[in-house]
């Protein structure tokens, strides 16, 4: 069955959100937005390309910083309204330095940083 980005279950924004995954380890990294062309974009170049909501404007993970995302696989959720991209992370995936954006964890009420920036 061929696959249309347009089948997709976007919200009023057209936007749809995405989580990505390492690949090697299973790591959840980040959760990012993505409409239909940034969808398409990137199945056709391998290269993760996302939708910023502050800017307006497509990009690409790793463009400025050199921290790229290369996807191995994109899936789809089971009410086709998530998408789990599974990537190469090169360098971290969060703009603070660190691996993953989900560095901050909460124990009995108390917000505990889990992870420290990369060197």
């Amino acid at each position: 069955m061929s696959f249309d980005a347009e089948t997709l279950r976007y919200d009023a924004a057209g936007l749809l959100p995405v989580i990505a995954q390492e690949a090697t380890t299973g790591e959840v990294l980040m959760l990012a937005w993505m409409n239909a062309e940034a969808v398409r974009r990137t199945l056709e170049t391998g290269r993760v390309t996302y939708w910023s909501r502050s800017r307006q404007d497509f990009w690409i993970k790793g463009e400025t910083s050199g921290h790229t995302q290369e996807l191995v696989e994109l899936r789809i959720d089971c009410d086709r309204d998530c998408l789990l991209a599974v990537v190469r992370q090169t360098g971290p995936a969060c703009h603070t330095g660190r691996r993953s954006c989900f560095y901050t964890g909460i124990n009995a009420g108390e917000e505990l940083e889990l992870l420290k920036p990369e060197v």
